[in-house]
């Protein structure tokens, strides 16, 4: 028997694995609200845990609310953000909160459909906050839920680069009924901790017996390349660097002094161009700064 053929067994030791070895969270813990849970789901995408935990503290003391966010410039919310990178992240977060403080009176919707009709939540974020916030019966198909149930049921070693009709099937009916929070946060952890996409540790795996994956011998991945980040050198790297002058400046600044952060100027110009156009950065005059 599979796991695929069994989804009570699969949701019973899932679910036993997690209560046993669930990190302690912040965003977890009992009477987390739902602004909290958005700023965390915000601030968790491409951005590993430890990375997110101080700023994630730091930002709720200050802006414990949406309307608290929505109140003050975006170009606090950038600043705030520091260097957790992708940091478009932090204006659309101060645009959801502007949304929600508006349209929904401060508080943080509920329902899937009004939470994809905020600026910066796609199908991804509006599940999980769904989910974890209000405990709606969602799929919440992140890498690490896509990676475990690509190999307990569909037996592949990684999930296509986008999700597939077939896989968000799969994930929707193995949502259980009761508690698919839980169901869905263990399984994100499960793949987190245990079945890693380099070296999964399947001896210590609750669902390895079950696994199709392992019953059909481990084969590896045979699908279209998969992409290798890299940052040093790059534009984003190079973006951030600027976006650190600004941050830590109390005054809009010359591009002279930009020009200390990045010694190629074609890359400097154009990664400040593109800063311009995201929004993240503004012009005055000769002067650049964040967004007031």
């Amino acid at each position: 028997m599979t796991a695929a053929t069994d989804p009570t067994g699969l949701h019973e030791a899932v679910r036993a694995w997690y209560a046993a070895n669930a990190r302690d969270l912040p965003w977890r813990r009992p009477g987390t609200s739902p602004w909290a849970v958005m700023v965390s789901e915000f601030m968790l995408q491409q951005t590993p845990v430890s990375r997110v935990l101080a700023p994630y503290e730091a930002w709720l003391e200050r802006w414990p609310t949406p309307a608290a966010l929505a109140a003050e410039p975006s170009g606090e919310a950038v600043r705030a953000w520091g260097r957790l990178g992708y940091p478009r992240r932090a204006l659309r977060l101060h645009a959801a909160a502007v949304a929600i403080t508006e349209r929904h009176g401060g508080a943080v919707p509920s329902e899937y459909e009004a939470l994809r009709e905020l600026p910066g939540v796609g199908d991804y974020t509006a599940s999980a906050i769904a989910s974890f916030a209000f405990g709606r019966r969602h799929a919440v198909l992140d890498t690490n839920v896509r990676r475990v149930l690509g190999r307990a049921v569909a037996g592949v070693e990684y999930p296509s680069p986008s999700v597939t009709r077939a896989e968000r099937d799969r994930a929707d009916a193995l949502v259980p009924d009761t508690d698919p929070e839980v169901w869905a946060v263990a399984v994100m952890e499960l793949g987190a901790l245990v079945c890693t996409a380099n070296g999964p540790r399947c001896e210590a795996c609750p669902i390895a017996d079950t696994c199709a994956w392992q019953a059909a011998g481990r084969p590896p991945y045979e699908g279209p390349a998969r992409k290798v980040q890299t940052y040093d050198g790059t534009d984003r790297q190079c973006r951030g660097r600027l976006l650190a002058v600004l941050r830590h400046s109390d005054e809009p600044v010359t591009a002279d002094r930009l020009a200390l952060a990045w010694p190629s100027a074609i890359q400097r110009e154009r990664s400040l161009a593109s800063l311009l156009h995201d929004g993240l950065v503004v012009q005055e005059g000769q002067r650049y700064s964040l967004p007031g």
